[in-house]
Parts: structure tokens; C-alpha cells; sequence
């Protein structure tokens, strides 16, 4: 059975949301488990927004709607990413075309932006806190992204996230080429800093003096909580399946519009995001967590890994 470009469109941004809670609560039973514990369920996630869901949004004295629209527009910001970007299919959906992969990483920024602005107007200092550093080191970590995307379409010659997952496909030779090998690792250093794996804290830490993310959230509640719970796994989604289908494994994806191919397609995205996701969990269980002052030096280097990988590429290394 043939399906519509259109509702394959929809089965893509359907799978990013509704699997991305599902990826958080493998990797976390996965991370427990490195960690000698019993860790949560893996539906765990799903039950959280169940109950949060059913509760009041409280909102602190002083806030302005601010507060309630941050996590709102965060979270459209993350269901539209994945109608740009190679996730189901091989071949460009009809709103494929609305933006590059530069614009998919402005759309991100908006969405961090947006949580960080709904943080700072509820005028607690834990939250302010945590606006503040995110904005900080997001000032730092977003040119990052933006320059390997840029590099990475120098090497290509096209910066539309399905012609550069295309070209990867075409060869080997060009999936092994040192820029290229240079550019994936600049942005796997991102996605764990994205993601909150390496920096300072855990993901999921409570410690004040460490919290960037979780600090953001602090004040929030009931639905309100659970859509920037909901957002950070999806954000976390995003940034895997372009690490996968556009810079390390674009295979597995829909080549037609069948049923059958592309819920092949579903399921190779989720094994493949959840081996991501458990190497990830072995690199966080595996280094010490960094002092606030040396994220600075952490994404310096993955920065002059990318311009490493432009550079190589110009001489012609390779």
C-alpha cells in the first residue's frame, strides 16, 4: 500500500514525538544498569507526562505570559525540525524544501531561546541561573553546530539535509573521507553537550551549583512541565537522527512511500538512535564531569575539530 508524501510527512514528525520519550527511558535504564541500579522503567517517561498532564500549571508571582508561552513555542519549535530533516525517508517530503539544515539549527536555537526567556521571567535565581549559563554556553555550542553544518556543506556542495545524507549514501569513499570524519566528530562533541552528557552536571541533576537545563524548568509545573520534559526528548531525538542520517549511518531510510518500507524505516531509526543513545550513556559513565569554566575549552576543541575538517578539505588531504 502506497501512502501519501503528505501523511509520510506527518508520520515523521508522529515518530519524533511520540518515540523520543521512548529513547529517554531506554537510555536511562541503560545508564542505570552501567551503573549497578535498577533504574526506572523503560515507559517510565510516558507515565511522567500522563500525571503532569492531569495537574494544575502553577505560575509564580510576578511572571507575565511569558511563562506559559516559552515551553508552547519550544515545543513547536521541535515538532517542526523534523519535517526538514532525513528522518523516515531518502527523498525530499514536500516541506522538505521550507528550510536547510542551517535553518533547522536556528529553529533549535529559537527553541532554547524561547525555554530560556520563560525561565528568566519567573524571576527566581535558580531559574535565572540556569537561563543565563544556558544562554551562555549556547552562545558557544550553536556556532559550533552551525560552522560543521557549513563545512560539511562545503564538502557537499549543498546545505539540504537530504542531498547531503545522499551524497554520504553514494560512497564509501566519501563517508571515510578525513573531512568528513572530522566534521561527525565535531558534532558528536555538540550532541553531548547538547544533551547534557559530558559538561558539568548529569541530565537529570538537582544540584544547584550544577544545573543549566534542569535549573530552566525549576519553577515550572504540571503541563507546563511535562512540554519542556517532552521538548528536551525530542530536541534530544533531533540531534541523533542528524548525527545518524546525515552524518554517520544515512542508511535505512524509505526509498518509496509504501507502508511497508516505511515502518522499516521506524524501526531502523529507533535501533539505530538506541545504540547511539547507549554510546552516549558509556561516554557519560565514563569521564568525570568538567568544571563550569572548562565547558568553554570542551567546545573550543570541538570547534577547531571543524575547522580542522574545512581546512583538510581545501588542501585536498585525502
Amino acid at each position: 500500500m502506497s501512502l501519501s508524501t503528505y501523511v509520510v510527512q506527518l508520520i515523521q514528525v508522529l515518530t519524533v514525538l511520540l518515540l523520543a520519550p521512548l529513547l529517554s527511558g531506554a537510555i536511562a535504564r541503560f545508564e542505570a544498569r552501567l551503573q549497578g541500579r535498577r533504574g526506572p522503567r523503560v515507559l517510565q517517561p510516558y507515565y511522567d507526562f500522563w500525571k503532569l498532564f492531569a495537574k494544575e500549571t502553577l505560575r509564580p508571582n510576578g511572571s507575565s505570559t511569558l511563562f506559559i508561552a516559552g515551553p508552547v513555542v519550544a515545543f513547536c519549535c521541535y515538532l517542526i525540525v523534523p519535517m526538514l530533516i532525513p528522518v523516515l525517508t531518502s527523498f525530499p517530503l514536500p516541506l522538505g524544501y521550507m528550510g536547510d539544515i542551517l535553518g533547522g539549527g536556528f529553529i533549535l536555537g529559537l527553541g532554547s531561546f524561547a525555554v530560556a526567556l520563560s525561565a528568566a521571567d519567573t524571576q527566581s535565581p535558580y531559574a535565572q541561573l540556569g537561563s543565563s549559563r544556558a544562554m551562555s554556553f549556547g552562545a558557544l555550542g550553536e556556532p559550533i553546530v552551525l560552522f560543521v553544518v557549513f563545512s560539511v556543506g562545503v564538502i557537499t556542495r549543498t546545505d539540504l539535509p537530504y542531498a547531503m545524507a545522499a551524497t554520504i549514501r553514494s560512497s564509501g569513499s566519501a563517508m571515510l573521507a578525513p573531512a568528513h570524519v572530522l566534521a561527525a566528530i565535531a558534532f558528536f562533541l555538540v550532541v553531548l553537550s547538547e544533551t547534557g552528557r559530558i559538561p558539568v552536571e548529569t541530565h537529570s541533576g538537582t544540584l544547584e551549583l550544577g544545573m543549566i537545563d534542569e535549573a530552566r524548568a525549576f519553577e515550572h509545573s504540571g503541563p507546563a512541565m511535562a512540554l519542556l520534559t517532552w521538548g528536551s526528548a525530542m530536541k534530544q531525538m533531533i540531534l541523533y537522527t542528524i548525527l545518524i542520517n546525515v552524518f554517520v549511518a544515512p542508511w535505512g531510510l524509505a526509498s518509496s512511500t509504501s507502508a511497508m518500507a516505511v515502518l522499516l524505516a521506524v524501526l531502523s531509526l529507533l535501533g539505530k538512535a538506541l545504540v547511539l543513545g547507549c554510546v552516549f550513556a558509556v561516554v557519560d559513565d565514563s569521564f568525570a564531569k568538567l568544571r563550569l569554566f572548562k565547558i568553554t575549552e570542551y567546545l573550543a576543541g570541538s570547534f577547531l575539530i571543524a575547522v580542522l575538517a574545512l581546512l583538510v578539505y581545501l588542501v585536498g588531504v585525502g
